[in-house]
C-alpha cells in the first residue's frame, strides 16, 4: 500500500528470492541484478533442450504442438514459428489493463523461475526479461484471460509478446507507447524464442502469487490497524480493556493471532481516563460483541494470513514449467502448474477481509446510533436534525462490507473445462486473487471510517466532559495525526475529502506509526 520508493538491489540467482524481494520490485522499483551463478546454471541446463531439439524423439513443447494439439510433430524449421505463434494467440486478454505492480511482481517471479535452472531457456531470455523490469517497461496485462491452470497462461502471454518487440506496454512514466520505440530507448534488443522458451515464458502461477504476496502484505498492516481502530471504538463507547488480559487469551484459548490482537487492543487503551472513568459504579455487565470480541476475529484473520505465506512461501520456493527440465536432464511433463494451493488461500483470505470489515462496521454503526453509543449525539452530528453527521459514511462503509461479502464467495470451486477438454479442471486462482485485491481496498476504507468516526467520538467523549474524559497517549497521538489533515466535530461540510485523507493515512501505515510512539512496536 506504502508508495515509498526504496534505492534497493535484488539479486536473483538460482536459489529463489523472498517475499520481500517481490514486494521491492513491484512496488518500490528494485533493480533486479542477476547472478553469475544464475546465468551459468540455465546455459547449462539449456544444453539438454538442444540435444531434444535436435533428436527424433518427440518432446513436448519443443518438436511437437502445445496442449490439445501436442500429438503434432513440428518440424526444426517451423519451431521457431511455432514459439512465436504460441505467445501471439495466447495473449488473448480483455478488459481493463491490470495494475503495474501486478504485472511487475508476474515478471519478476516469472524471471525467478527461468534463473532456477529448470526451464531450458538460453540465458538470453531471463536477461532480457529482468533489462524489461529495470528499464521500467510494463508491458499492458489485461484483466480476464486466465483460468489459473498451465499457470496465468493469456497474462504471462502478453508479457513474452513484449520481450518479442510486439504487443502493448507503458513507458516509465505510464504513457503506453510503440513496443519497438521503448525496447529502443532503453537499449534492449527484441529476442528471437527458440524451442521450448515460449512455453517456459507462460506455464506459471506467477500472476496469482504475485498478488497474493502483495495481499499479505497488506492485511497485516490492516489488521494491525484494525485493532487500533477497534481500540479507539472501544474508548468512543465508554467500553472495558479488562477482556484483552493476557490471561484471557493463550492460556485459555491458545490462538496466537488471537493473543496478539488482545495484546495490541489493551496496549493501545493503556492509561486512558476514559476507560478507567467508568471501572466502578458502571451498570454495564459486558461490552457488544464488536468490541469484546474483537481479538477473536482479528486474530483468527492473523492465523489465516500466516497459514496463506506459509503457502506462498512454499510456491515462491517452486520452479514451475511445463514440461520442467529435472537435474538428470530429463524433460518431463508434469501438472504443477495447477493453481489449487494459491487459489485457496486467495479464495481463504477475501472470507478473512469481509469479515474484519463487517465487524468494523457495527463498531461505526454502534457510535452513531444514540440508543446504544451511551450519551453520544445522534450520527455523531454537531446539531442533530439539523446536520447528519456520519450517517451516510456508514452508509459507505456499509456498500463497502456488502461488496466484500459478495466478494468472499470462493472463486477456486468453479472450475470451467477449457482447451478441447484437455484442460478439463482449472483452478480460477487468478480470479481468486483478483476479487481478493478490491477486498483488501474495502477493508482499508472500512477501517478510515472506522478511524475517523471513533476520533469524533472520543472528541464528543472530551468535549462533553469538559476535558476529564481524554484518550489514552496512544489515542491521542492518532487523533494528533489525524487532526493535522482531518477537522472533527463540527457542522456538516464536505465529507469525502476527509474520508479519503484517513483512508491514505490508514493504508500509508502512518496511523500505526502514530500509535506505535506511544505503546511502542504493535504485533
Amino acid at each position: 500500500m506504502s508508495t515509498a520508493v526504496l534505492n534497493q538491489e535484488v539479486l536473483l540467482s538460482s536459489s529463489g528470492v523472498k517475499p520481500e524481494d517481490v514486494i521491492a520490485v513491484a512496488r518500490h522499483n528494485a533493480k533486479v541484478v542477476l547472478s553469475a551463478e544464475a546465468l551459468a546454471g540455465v546455459e547449462r541446463v539449456r544444453e539438454h533442450i538442444e540435444k531434444l531439439a535436435h533428436s527424433d524423439f518427440p518432446a513436448y513443447g519443443i518438436s511437437t504442438g502445445f496442449g490439445a494439439l501436442a500429438n503434432r510433430h513440428i518440424h526444426e524449421d517451423m519451431r521457431t514459428q511455432l514459439q512465436k505463434s504460441l505467445i501471439r494467440s495466447h495473449s488473448a486478454g480483455m478488459g481493463p489493463a491490470v495494475e503495474r505492480e501486478v504485472v511487475r511482481a508476474l515478471m519478476f517471479l516469472r524471471a525467478k523461475t527461468l534463473a532456477s535452472g529448470r526451464t531450458g531457456v538460453r540465458p538470453v531470455v531471463v536477461q532480457t526479461m529482468v533489462d524489461v523490469l529495470n528499464a521500467g517497461i510494463t508491458p499492458v496485462v489485461r484483466e480476464f484471460g486466465s483460468l489459473g491452470c498451465s499457470g496465468d497462461l493469456a497474462p504471462l502471454s502478453h508479457c513474452a509478446l513484449v520481450l518479442m518487440g510486439e504487443g502493448e506496454a507503458a513507458g516509465p512514466d505510464g504513457t503506453v507507447r510503440p513496443v519497438p520505440e521503448l525496447l529502443a530507448e532503453a537499449g534492449i534488443t527484441p529476442i528471437e524464442l527458440a524451442e521450448k522458451e515460449g512455453l517456459a515464458l507462460v506455464n506459471g502461477t506467477d500472476g496469482m502469487l504475485g498478488m497474493l504476496l502483495m495481499a499479505i502484505a497488506d492485511l497485516r498492516l490492516l489488521l494491525t490497524t484494525s485493532d487500533i481502530t477497534a481500540a479507539l471504538s472501544v474508548e468512543g463507547l465508554l467500553g472495558t480493556d479488562q477482556v484483552f488480559l493476557p490471561e484471557l487469551h493463550m492460556e485459555l484459548r491458545p490462538h496466537p493471532g488471537q493473543a496478539l490482537s488482545a495484546d495490541n487492543m489493551l496496549r493501545v487503551l493503556a492509561n486512558s481516563p476514559i476507560v478507567a472513568s467508568h471501572r466502578v459504579g458502571d451498570s454495564r455487565v459486558q461490552d457488544a460483541y464488536s468490541l469484546r470480541c474483537a481479538p477473536q476475529v482479528a486474530g483468527a484473520a492473523r492465523d489465516t494470513v500466516d497459514h496463506a505465506l506459509m503457502v506462498a512461501t512454499r510456491e515462491l520456493a517452486a520452479a514451475i514449467d511445463n514440461p520442467v527440465v529435472l537435474p538428470d536432464g530429463r524433460v518431463s511433463s508434469n501438472g504443477n502448474f495447477h493453481g489449487a494451493p494459491v487459489a485457496y488461500v486467495l479464495d481463504f483470505l477475501a472470507i478473512v477481509s469481509a469479515d474484519v470489515a463487517s465487524i468494523a462496521e457495527r463498531r461505526t454503526d454502534r457510535m452513531l446510533d444514540p440508543a446504544r453509543s451511551h450519551g453520544l449525539p445522534a450520527f455523531l452530528a454537531g446539531d442533530p436534525g439539523v446536520d447528519s453527521g456520519l450517517m451516510i459514511a456508514q452508509y459507505t462503509q456499509a456498500g463497502l462490507v456488502s461488496d466484500s461479502k459478495r466478494l468472499a464467495v470462493p472463486a477456486s470451486v468453479d472450475s470451467i473445462p477449457s482447451s478441447a477438454m484437455q484442460e478439463d479442471h482449472v483452478s480460477m486462482g487468478w480470479h481468486a486473487a483478483r476479487k481478493l485485491r478490491r477486498s483488501v481496498e474495502n477493508l482499508r476504507r472500512v477501517l478510515a471510517i472506522e478511524l475517523v468516526t471513533a476520533t469524533r467520538a472520543i472528541d464528543m467523549r472530551t468535549s462533553l466532559s469538559d476535558g476529564a474524559l481524554v484518550p489514552g497517549p496512544a489515542g491521542a497521538a492518532v487523533l494528533e495525526l489525524l487532526r493535522a489533515t482531518v477537522p472533527g466535530p463540527g457542522s456538516d461540510r464536505f465529507l469525502s475529502p476527509e474520508l479519503e485523507e484517513a483512508d491514505r493515512l490508514v493504508g500509508s501505515g502512518a496511523i500505526r506509526a502514530a500509535a506505535e510512539k506511544a505503546t511502542g512496536p504493535l504485533n
